[in-house]
């Protein structure tokens, strides 16, 4: 079958990696992008189809979703509005017949979770299952792309401040993510009302972030500790009131073992083992000189 797909956030961490995995299994894509731009004009110049739109907009997305047999769909972690675009894309996935979708839900995803944005993306996920639409919810565990959001503590400072204490995750990289996004809508059947929980290769406390920096920058790193409340006053200024809330949650839960575990989800999908986080911090080494 001459099959098409949507990938929203298109020119995201996920959504670009999928989009290069779909372009090398020779799958007709297109995507939804925010604005047009020289990452976007790539795209195109690639053989992907471009479409402009507001993934807050019900047309829009009704739009981007005419002719598609299967979707993609990502909402800003941490920004407003997640269920009512969830509900828009819904709607418009039932309008244009969209034959399964794939949504980025979170670990931290519940009804009872303290963080309101996690929360949110567990309504989303059950908005999904009363469209009738076969749905595949990613519930990834930390990405591995986090620790390049403090990349700047570790280039001035030699140290990782964070707070999640000693507890442990096993980061998983937007590309391996990627690749599980564009094999599902490959070929969606067989995944078709499952939940995949999303872990890379190994579980790893902050100290073995830190012991892994320092060997690949052959310079001392230090995991330094920080209590919850002293990272969200940290984060004032440089996030939003919702992220900082939903940052603060998640690392309670993170504490509490939440986002703990590993499994072979990702090379049982992919048929590739996931990328362990020395290779990812080497393969990103010049971002912290």
């Amino acid at each position: 079958m001459n099959r098409k797909v949507l990938i929203t956030g298109a020119t995201g961490a996920t959504g670009s990696n999928a989009i290069n995995r779909l372009l090398e299994l020779g799958v007709s894509t297109r995507a939804m992008v925010h604005q047009i731009d020289d990452r976007s004009k790539d795209l195109e110049r690639r053989g992907v189809e471009v479409i402009k739109g507001n993934i807050t907009n019900l047309e829009d997305l009704s739009n981007a979703l005419k002719g598609i047999d299967a979707a993609y769909y990502i909402y800003p972690l941490g920004t407003e509005g997640i269920v009512e675009s969830t509900a828009f894309f819904a709607q418009a996935a039932i309008e244009q017949q969209v034959g399964h979708i794939v949504n980025m839900s979170q670990i931290s995803a519940r009804r009872d979770s303290k963080s309101h944005t996690a929360q949110r993306h567990w309504v989303a996920e059950r908005i999904f299952d009363r469209t009738g639409i076969p749905i595949t919810h990613l519930r990834p565990t930390f990405f591995a792309e986090t620790t390049l959001n403090y990349v700047m503590e570790v280039k001035k400072n030699n140290r990782l401040a964070l707070p999640f204490g000693d507890s442990k995750y096993a980061p998983i990289a937007a590309e391996d993510q990627g690749n599980v996004i564009a094999t599902i809508l490959s070929n969606p059947e067989r995944h078709a009302g499952k939940v995949y929980p999303l872990y890379g290769p190994e579980e790893l406390t902050q100290y073995d972030t830190a012991e892994i920096l320092s060997a690949v920058l052959r310079r001392k790193i230090t995991y330094i500790p920080m209590e919850i409340s002293e990272f969200g006053e940290y984060l004032k200024g440089k996030r939003t009131d919702l992220q900082i809330q939903h940052l603060e949650a998640v690392a309670q839960d993170c504490r509490d073992g939440l986002f703990a575990g590993t499994n072979d989800t990702v090379e049982k999908i992919t048929g590739q083992k996931p990328i362990n986080m020395r290779d990812f911090i080497s393969s990103h080494k010049e971002s912290f000189q």
